[in-house]
């Protein structure tokens, strides 16, 4: 067994809409020693794509640096999936089950190889350091320096905790910097903390999860979603379970519930899909089995950490009750929750210029997981003259356009004559709304504020040029 340890800068926050544009990664063995060389990939943007300038204002790197020196994502994913992808691996980052593990699925989608067997298959397994940098600073944070915001709230953010505990972080948004210093954390959590350590790694798993989740007794929770000023963590406990067995609802024990519980569906729904520094903190939250979540038995919490969370056990016992005798609530939540559903899924064409994005749509079936493998085993000139079939339609929307990003140089007349206009619809679409000119717009914005570094205005000229130089006729 060993981990992979990895993180990605992206050409934006969209993993459906923005690419990988560096890729670094170092494995280890459980004992956190490197194993072999890291890896540090840049992976080619291609002419259909334009990052964020605000990103690229954020990592330093160009469209043109990529072009310079990157490999291709078809070329991007062979690597991974014959030396990254191996069994018996933990993959791990900093916020990767939200943010990483997202961009590398939609990037195997869009370039065909299956997008969740990295994380499942042959032993291989995920694991995410941040929650347990959070509950570790929530639960036991002797033996390590905990950083604060401007405001005084606790926070974990790498480059800080990274800087307060003398951990290597050289270059913070530079991918292998990164990967260094979150492997840096995870060693001062295990040796300053090992029981916590052990626990959290042994029950990543989605039964062990699941087991805690559904004794049906209040758990430790630590998250994002929950407050800073209580250390991102809080008493829960499971009030619903959705139909598709992956997860629970998990109300947070330090609210009184009665202003919830007696209201209907479609109102539990209206305040619990308001977003914004404005709207008011509804206390559930949806926990899936699957994604690592950070819990532990109601029991690890100790004098300090009851003292250090604000936690009232007299409260949290009585909204228990509370919550035990509300009996239709979880019914309740549940509706709610499919209205919500129901608001997202608006009606999607299913075109060549949104295919990228519908990898959740359905899953792929084994035989055209098969007819993937053909495609993805083949040459350029194999690929000219491959005649295949999906059964899944957004494969076969998805193959020419594939075709196109990685091996352009092969396209026939006909091929090449689509791909421009595939480019001019993705790029020139909406006119005065389109992503062309949204991403000329935002350079102009950012090139007129005050306090431009040198690097800054090279790095707003570079994206001027990139983004002319790929407009269709250019």
């Amino acid at each position: 067994m060993t981990f992979y340890f990895y993180d990605l800068e992206t050409g934006g926050l969209s993993p459906r809409a923005s690419r990988i544009m560096q890729f670094a990664g170092q494995r280890t063995d459980m004992e956190l020693r490197p194993v072999g060389e890291p890896d540090n990939i840049l992976i080619k943007m291609t002419p259909d794509a334009l990052p964020d300038p605000d990103a690229v204002l954020v990592t330093g790197i160009t469209p043109q640096a990529t072009l310079a020196g990157g490999i291709t994502e078809s070329e991007f994913v062979n690597y991974l999936t014959s030396k990254v992808f191996l069994p018996d691996t933990i993959f791990v980052g900093y916020n990767n089950v939200r943010f990483d593990d997202e961009f590398m699925r939609f990037t195997l989608w869009r370039n065909l190889a299956d997008p969740y067997e990295w994380q499942w298959k042959n032993g291989c397994s995920r694991w995410d350091i941040l929650d347990i940098a959070r509950m570790t600073r929530a639960l036991r944070p002797e033996g390590l320096k905990w950083p604060y915001g401007e405001d005084g709230t606790p926070n974990v953010k790498l480059e800080k905790l990274s800087e307060l505990n003398n951990l290597t972080h050289s270059n913070a948004h530079d991918a292998l910097s990164d990967v260094m210093a979150v492997i840096g954390v995870a060693k001062l959590i295990k040796q300053k903390q090992p029981k916590l350590y052990d626990y959290l790694l042994k029950n990543r798993y989605k039964k062990e999860v699941q087991k805690l989740v559904e004794k049906n007794e209040p758990i430790i929770y630590s998250s994002g979603r929950y407050p800073g000023n209580y250390e991102k963590t809080t008493v829960t406990i499971a009030v619903a379970y959705p139909s598709d067995g992956r997860g629970a609802l998990m109300y947070d024990l330090r609210i009184i519930p009665d202003s919830f519980t007696d209201l209907s569906s479609a109102e539990l729904a209206a305040m619990w899909s308001k977003t914004g520094k404005d709207a008011p903190y509804f206390p559930v939250k949806r926990l899936a089995y699957n994604r690592c979540p950070v819990i532990a038995p109601f029991s690890v919490l100790d004098s300090k950490s009851e003292k250090r969370l604000h936690i009232d056990n007299k409260l949290v016992a009585e909204n228990l009750q509370k919550l035990r005798k509300a009996d239709s609530f979880g019914d309740r939540l549940l509706d709610s929750l499919q209205i919500m559903d129901r608001k997202r899924q608006t009606e999607i064409e299913l075109n060549e210029q949104l295919v990228d994005e519908l990898l959740y749509d359905s899953f792929i079936s084994g035989t055209d997981k098969t007819k993937m493998s053909v495609v993805r085993a083949s040459d350029p000139q194999e690929l000219a003259n491959l005649n295949i079939k999906f059964n899944d339609q957004r494969l076969n929307l998805l193959l020419p356009i594939y075709k196109a990003r990685n091996f352009p140089k092969y396209l026939n007349d006909d091929e090449k004559a689509w791909w421009e206009k595939f480019r001019i619809a993705k790029l020139l679409a909406g006119g005065d709304n389109s992503r062309s000119s949204a991403y000329f717009k935002r350079i102009r914005g950012l090139s007129n504020q005050p306090g431009l570094t040198d690097q800054d205005k090279y790095l707003l000229e570079e994206l001027n040029l990139y983004g002319q130089s790929i407009m269709p006729g250019a």
